[in-house]
């Protein structure tokens, strides 16, 4: 008898939509809803509370969303 570990089978997660994410900026941008669906849940309350940190942040969105999708995309791929 061998003490080898389980083997379970890998299950990535599916990748987050850049698509969906700028839509979600468009229409819930100022209260930070595309954070939430990129799971920075920090940087959604501090956008619901501060209406996108006084819509400077929701500004600099428009322009660091495709970064902040594939960081997180990577990160999902990689499990971290």
């Amino acid at each position: 008898m061998t003490n080898t570990p389980p083997q379970y089978a890998y299950s990535p997660l599916p990748p987050k939509s850049l698509a969906v994410a700028y839509v979600l900026w468009f229409f819930f941008g100022l209260l930070g809803i595309h954070q939430f669906y990129l799971g920075k849940v920090g940087r959604g309350v501090l956008y619901l509370l501060t209406a996108g940190i006084f819509g400077i942040g929701f500004i600099i969105d428009l322009f660091t969303l495709p970064s902040q999708t594939r960081q997180v995309n990577t990160q999902r791929a990689v499990r971290l």
